[in-house]
């Protein structure tokens, strides 16, 4: 299709159309796989329309097909069907309209979408998606509850009722959604990642009712799984009933059984935690009606202690014992003092009797020269020297007459 074209020479739609159609021609059948969104079917008419969507996406395509390619799969193919197609894509060039013109169709079963269900869990789980440890979990009391589900559905009346049941105050965001068909997931998806990006949202509910593996196929799209994983938000699943289990059972971080069971694991009930309130006032009253009781009791055995009775007794006891300590003192002190007095009395007697004084008054005499010294031989004295001679009662002077031995 690289023509030239400028502003001065430009195609007619005609030829931009036939080149479209040109290119698209070269192209060869393919098989695509989707659901029937639209169908019809004229009496008479040779060919049948219907519109085959991705349900994953918000994308489609129109089919024709010949009466007899539809008529080999008319009895189990309808609106809602999921099918492969085996067609060629067609330019319509009068409307410049693409379609797939269908040679073959055929429908998915039961068994191979179970098939594709399975392989895409453990692809999901070889990557960790659906991990415990992952699970964020949910608040004790959620102030504001993001809920998506079907409008005007029993699965938004049962989470609603339920819910403001247990505990009135509860307030809810609605996110009214298509929970089957082909436009369930993309609108699934927005609702859930509008719901997380409010931070005032506490926790996701994503409820719908039981139905068939059809029905319930959009909660197992990847699109929708991995969007759920990303959430920063807890995300409870409560899609059908206890045998149905889409793969968004696995990324979410609860599942419940039913919407009812949703809302009473999300919501606590009013009525038993005033009772848990009430029981626990009643046993910190009983502990502390134990503990008070406990320490009166040790106070009236402490007051019943002899000490506490009559507490100048202790005082008195040591007292008798302090005078009988101090008189012990006195009594020890006087003996060492006496027995001191004595020795020293004896002692002052001997040094009386050992003084010079004393031996003077018996009529003995200290002669000293002039000098002071005590004169001690009779060399010591010069002939007609005067010395001193000290007696008991005085002194007087004396003259060596002369030198002796």
């Amino acid at each position: 299709m690289a023509v030239n074209t400028s502003a001065e020479s430009p195609l007619p739609v005609g030829e931009v159309s036939r080149l479209i159609g040109s290119w698209i021609d070269r192209l060869g059948a393919v098989w695509v796989e989707g659901q029937i969104t639209q169908l019809s079917r004229r009496p008479g008419a040779g060919v049948v329309f219907l519109t085959l969507r991705d349900p994953s996406y918000d994308i489609s395509v129109a089919v024709t097909c010949y009466r007899q390619v539809f008529d080999a799969v008319a009895d189990v193919v309808s609106e809602g069907a999921r099918v492969i197609v085996h067609a060629k894509p067609e330019w319509y060039a009068p409307r410049g309209q693409l379609s797939l013109r269908a040679v073959e169709i055929r429908p998915v079963g039961v068994g191979e979408l179970l098939a594709r269900l399975e392989r895409l869990k453990k692809s999901l789980a070889a990557e960790g998606l659906f991990a415990p440890e992952r699970k964020k979990p949910l608040p004790f009391l959620p102030q504001l509850i993001g809920l998506v589900c079907g409008r005007a559905s029993a699965a938004e009346r049962d989470v609603l009722e339920n819910a403001r049941h247990r505990w009135p105050a509860v307030r809810f965001e609605v996110r009214n959604v298509p929970v089957q068909g082909v436009h369930a997931v993309p609108q699934v998806v927005q609702a859930v990642k509008e719901l997380d990006a409010l931070d005032e949202v506490d926790v996701i509910i994503v409820a719908r009712g039981g139905g068939s593996v059809e029905d319930l196929l959009p909660f197992s799209d990847e699109q929708l799984v991995r969007a759920v994983a990303a959430c920063r938000t807890p995300v409870v699943s409560a899609i059908g009933h206890e045998p149905d289990n889409p793969l968004l059972d696995h990324v979410a971080d609860l599942r419940a059984s039913t919407p009812t069971d949703a809302a009473k694991r999300v919501v606590p009930d009013v009525g038993e935690e005033l009772q848990r309130v009430q029981a626990l006032r009643d046993r910190a009253r009983r502990c502390a009606r134990a503990l008070v009781e406990r320490e009166e009791r040790g106070l009236a055995h402490a007051l019943a202690r002899p000490c506490m009775e009559d507490p100048h007794r202790m005082v008195d006891e040591r007292a008798e014992q302090i005078a009988a300590l101090a008189d012990r003192s006195r009594r020890t002190l006087r003996h060492l003092l006496d027995r001191a007095d004595s020795e020293l009395a004896h002692t002052h007697a001997r040094v009386l009797a050992l003084s010079p004084a004393a031996t003077l008054r018996r009529g003995y005499a200290v002669l000293q020269r002039a000098d002071g010294n005590v004169v001690r031989s009779p060399e010591d004295v010069a002939a007609g020297e005067t010395l001193r001679a000290r007696v008991a009662e005085g002194e007087f002077t004396v003259r060596a007459d002369n030198q002796g031995s």
